[in-house]
């Protein structure tokens, strides 16, 4: 595989998390706390194409793929499913569980091989679970469950399919290209569980996203080598830079409102979605078969979909402006990506040290996601969090109007991509849950109600908590 320059770390050998690296190896956990697996050119996104097929000693997950693609198996709860289309998913899976059990050993030796094996293995989880009827167990079969959770210790990502596996992994050139940075026109999806346009355009609005943030990264570097110096020509300097971002996020916030262009919102929540949903989306437990003969194999617990709150990108905004996520108690909290404390300056400074309850705090819920990041991008977001010169510090030290005027215009264009989320929210999630599978009037984009029950602007009511993309929590409005 010759997709990385010899002396990049990611082509280095890479170590058994488990054991350590062995005599004469490079450690590529520490390179990667200097490196990030951040491109200066794609930022989150691999420089370039992901590895598009396994070797042919996994050709059997690679050739199970393939028919998903071709054959494009249903969803299980799909109300006017054929008893033809029923025999194809169970024909398909009865192939799954016959499967033989193949050695991922050989995997470790490269991270892009193991990423790729991520990929086949939870998308082929996906198909199988969500094309069985609505009343079957669900239980995943070894020939899966194995493999899978072996490529999971060693990525250190859940056994589910990810943002990463649905967007930062799943793209490739329409046309080959020579440019450092894939043109956003010039991008199409490798895998898709409907193989319909709405599928690939909702994958890859955040993935256009992603590579308009690559100015935002640059941005963010750039000042933090100014916080470091720390005079008055810095902070003129970060004044600028502050400008600047501001058109970059705006652009974000039309990025992800051009979803809309491509992709229908019925389609989305009815057609779509439901393939995404992780094990907390539902009432059926998902069991792992075959952990009984891997004792070395910890049954997971985290098991949500994939969701934007996945994307390091967003996180990166947030540390860098200093956006609190500290939970807030009452009805106003929230547990939405896109719901952090935007407080301008001279607001109340973030802070995680204020006791307002007895209960314990649980987890918030964008710290949990950083469970299912590429865990280099976790150390990058680690890093980011830990800078001994935060930006909003240096606003409240400098007391310049200037820079405090460009520091609160950036939190306004961060606090318009939130507006632009909840628009889209209220438009593929609220709408479509109370107008269910039949072809209705779309709901435009404006007030709604709370998402955990209420009613919406038309009146109708809703008892049912909603969930967001991949079965994740869903914002209070």
């Amino acid at each position: 595989m010759a997709l990385l320059p010899p002396n990049h770390f990611l082509a280095q050998p890479r170590p058994n998390v488990l054991m350590g690296p062995p005599a004469g190896v490079v450690d590529t956990t520490t390179l990667a706390a200097h490196d990030f697996d951040v491109d200066t050119r794609t930022g989150f996104m691999p420089p370039d194409p992901p590895l598009v097929r396994l070797p042919l000693q996994w050709e059997p997950w690679e050739q199970l793929l393939d028919d998903t693609q071709v054959h494009r198996l249903q969803l299980g709860n799909k109300n006017d499913i054929t008893d033809a289309e029923k025999a194809q998913s169970e024909s398909w899976r009865a192939r799954v569980r016959q499967l033989p059990s193949l050695s991922t050993s050989d995997l470790r030796q490269s991270e892009l091989l193991l990423r790729r094996a991520h990929h086949v293995l939870t998308w082929n989880m996906h198909f199988y679970i969500h094309s069985l009827p609505p009343d079957a167990e669900i239980r995943i079969p070894p020939p899966i469950t194995v493999p899978l959770l072996e490529v999971c210790v060693q990525l250190q990502l859940p056994p589910v399919i990810t943002y990463s596996d649905d967007v930062l992994y799943n793209w490739a050139l329409k046309v080959p290209s020579a440019e450092p940075t894939p043109a956003l026109d010039n991008l199409r999806c490798l895998t898709l569980f409907t193989g319909k346009r709405d599928e690939e355009e909702f994958y890859l609005a955040s993935a256009r996203i992603e590579l308009r943030g690559v100015d935002a990264l640059e941005i963010m570097r750039a000042t933090m080598d100014e916080l470091f110096v720390g005079d008055a020509l810095a902070a003129r300097r970060i004044t600028r830079y502050l400008q600047s971002l501001v058109r970059v996020l705006d652009d974000l916030a039309r990025l992800l409102l051009a979803v809309r262009d491509g992709c229908a919102p019925d389609v989305f929540y009815h057609e779509i979605r439901p393939w995404l949903n992780g094990a907390d989306s539902g009432s059926r437990k998902w069991i792992f078969e075959g952990l009984d003969a891997h004792p070395e194999l910890v049954l997971p617990t985290e098991l949500s979909g994939p969701s934007a709150a996945q994307s390091s990108l967003i996180h990166a905004l947030d540390t860098f402006l200093g956006v609190d996520h500290t939970p807030q108690q009452g009805p106003s909290s929230s547990s939405s990506p896109f719901a952090a404390q935007v407080e301008p300056f001279p607001a109340r400074a973030p802070t995680t040290s204020e006791p307002t309850t007895d209960v314990p705090p649980k987890t918030p819920f964008l710290t949990r996601m950083r469970a299912y990041m590429p865990r280099h991008h976790r150390n990058f977001l680690r890093h980011l969090g830990t800078v001994p010169r935060p930006l909003r510090a240096a606003v409240a030290r400098t007391g310049d109007a200037a820079f405090v005027d460009a520091y609160n215009a950036a939190l306004e264009a961060l606090r318009r991509i939130r507006d632009a989320h909840m628009r889209i929210v209220a438009l593929y999630i609220v709408g479509p849950s109370h107008r269910g599978p039949a072809s209705l009037p779309i709901l435009q984009a404006g007030p709604v109600a709370e998402a955990s029950g209420g009613q919406t602007e038309t009146g109708a009511e809703t008892t049912v908590p909603l969930r967001g993309t991949g079965g994740t929590d869903l914002v209070r409005f």
